[in-house]
């Protein structure tokens, strides 16, 4: 209750993957009612920045695994997480990531 959604994203990037990153920047907010058949469920993607081969991935509490996939190959997925992708696509496309920001 005391972060900010960024500093949320930031840090769960952190503990459930091990990866550590200073820029991220919001992709969307997706509440649709029924997105999730377990329940009502509202999720903020982030799109997060890294040196190439930087991010060494780990599991941590909550996810079974962690590995890279190529966008182009990608497992099935649950729920709209094909959709959240390919709206980081779309922005990617017409607004590189940290365009504008200072380093």
């Amino acid at each position: 209750m005391d972060e900010t959604l960024e500093t949320t994203a930031r840090r769960e990037l952190e503990e459930e993957t091990g990866i550590r990153t200073d820029r991220l920047q919001l992709i969307g907010v997706y509440d649709q009612p029924d997105r999730d058949p377990r329940g009502r469920t509202i999720s903020a993607a982030f799109l997060a920045e890294n040196e190439p081969g930087s991010a060494k991935e780990s599991a941590g509490s909550d996810a079974e695994a962690a590995r890279w996939f190529n966008v182009k190959n990608l497992p099935e997925l649950a729920f709209d997480h094909r959709l959240i992708i390919e709206d980081a696509l779309k922005m990617l496309e017409t607004y590189p990531f940290g365009a504008g920001r200072k380093s």
